[in-house]
């Protein structure tokens, strides 16, 4: 465990993309407190990763300040979803809709 030198203020690391567990630790690290709204259970949660943080990384906030870090995205934020079915469908046919089927070879037309 790495620690900070004691300054009055420290940069907040950048924790978006980290496990619980790492998120954590750097946060102590570097003297600061995490918390997470969207999780009761944030002391147990070990292998979620942080898709969220504020203050952003990099901003000067007092020592022993309270980084908020967000596991879930919320509504109309993005996230993965569900990608299929595609709406609208992709056009079928391909080649079929660009040529003419040729006709059966061996069918006997009417003379």
């Amino acid at each position: 465990m790495y620690i900070t030198p004691k300054t009055p203020e420290v940069r907040v690391p950048r924790l978006v993309g980290l496990m619980a567990v790492d998120a954590r630790e750097t946060a102590r690290a570097q003297g600061l407190f995490l918390n997470a709204p969207d999780r009761a259970d944030f002391h147990l949660t070990v292998v979620d990763h942080v898709v969220r943080q504020y203050p952003q990384p990099g901003a000067e906030v007092p020592r022993d300040s309270m980084v908020y870090v967000w596991f879930d995205f919320g509504m109309g934020e993005g996230g993965g979803g569900v990608r299929e079915p595609r709406v609208p469908r992709p056009p079928t046919g391909g080649l079929q809709r660009e040529l003419d089927e040729p006709g059966d070879p061996y069918a006997v037309s009417p003379t």
